[in-house]
């Protein structure tokens, strides 16, 4: 848009040469030669011909100089087509052809120099004001393109920095998801290690007591005693079989159980968050034990991938290799059955496929 307001701006000033000479038909020749020029190496040093093979030769800096020679050539002979050589000198600044402005000159000065002394400097001033105009196009280029990079470097900085901090924060979450389920299954030990042994004798302790007694007047406070010594117990352990559920981290489960198994790679693909129900964790478990079982023992599988993936209505979990060993009967086997139980007991489905290996698919869908 710079470009072209410049351009007007030395159009309007080539028309005042009118003040010096009359608009006759060499004047309209000089207007139109300029004004195709100008476009013409515009066009030619711009992305006019970028997608344009077969013109892509007219953008050599050769042709440009010859183009321009050309012109310089022909305002020594026809000193009037000179009256728009400041239009001229914008484009022909701009692609750095130097000598062709020096061309201009002199076939400018040769004409009016002597002749018309006030006409030659109004068309200098004209190439001084064009060499201006050019060169501040040029600079104002090189300052927006750094301007657009270091924006582009500094959004895309930033954009790193977000996903940096967004992994650091899940990091965090994650850590201390998994210092609190260390922490319950801290406190679940010492629970059944301290309480619950301190209950358990004083339970056997009552229940000598309740042995030994001859005194009919402790036979019921001892027997309530002993129910609730029983009921503490009872909640106890509860509370610690709770907490141990609670202190299990499924992935950290999954990752252990793909590690030690030796029979082939396995791919592991983990996508759930960190709360999960007990009964969809434990059964997810016990079917991946499973499943890795099953291919030790019935494949010939060279490599297994196991994906566990969280969407927003159900959870799924995929167990499959690339093993050519099929055995029909292992569909009714015990292992998958057992499977199948656990499945439907969450509500969900399970199906198996053996197109390009054996492959377990099951979508355990989420309580509403």
């Amino acid at each position: 848009m710079q470009i072209f307001a410049n351009k007007l701006l030395l159009l309007l000033f080539c028309f005042g040469t009118l003040l010096f000479v009359t608009a006759d038909a060499v004047y309209i020749v000089a207007f139109l030669l300029a004004i195709t020029l100008s476009a013409m190496l515009y066009f030619f040093y711009n992305e006019g011909v970028q997608d344009l093979n077969f013109l892509s030769y007219l953008r050599h800096p050769d042709f440009n100089l010859i183009v321009t020679f050309l012109y310089g050539a022909v305002l020594f002979a026809v000193p009037e087509l000179s009256l728009f050589a400041p239009l001229v000198a914008y484009d022909t600044f701009a692609i750095g052809n130097y000598p062709g402005l020096i061309l201009y000159v002199t076939g400018i000065s040769a004409a009016y120099f002597s002749t018309f002394p006030l006409l030659w400097f109004f068309l200098i001033f004209g190439m001084a004001l064009s060499c201006y105009l050019a060169f501040q196009t040029q600079r104002y280029k090189k300052l927006d393109a750094v301007f657009k990079k270091t924006r582009d470097d500094s959004t895309e900085l930033n954009l790193l920095l977000s996903e940096k901090n967004q992994t650091l924060l899940d990091n965090q979450d994650y850590e201390i998801y998994t210092a609190t389920l260390k922490e319950r299954n801290r406190i679940a030990r010492e629970i059944h290690d301290n309480v619950g042994h301190m209950l358990s004798r004083s339970i056997l302790m009552v229940g000598a007591l309740k042995a030994i007694n001859q005194e009919d007047a402790l036979k019921n406070p001892l027997d309530t005693l002993d129910k609730t010594l029983n009921t503490a117990m009872d909640n106890i352990r509860t509370s610690v079989h709770d907490l141990h559920d609670e202190s299990i981290d499924l992935r950290e489960v999954i990752e252990s159980l793909t590690q030690n198994f030796t029979f082939c790679p396995i791919t592991l693909e983990y996508d759930i968050s960190y709360v999960v129900p007990r009964a969809v964790k434990y059964s997810f478990i016990t079917i991946v034990k499973e499943g890795l079982s099953n291919i030790a023992k019935h494949s010939n599988a060279t490599h297994t991938t196991i994906t566990l993936r969280e969407h927003p209505a159900f959870y799924q979990l995929i167990i499959e290799d690339n093993g050519t060993i099929s055995n029909a009967s292992s569909d009714s086997g015990i292992g998958l059955i057992n499977m199948n139980d656990r499945v439907c007991a969450l509500k969900g489905t399970m199906q198996i496929t053996r197109e390009k290996g054996f492959k377990i698919f099951i979508m355990i869908p989420k309580e509403s």
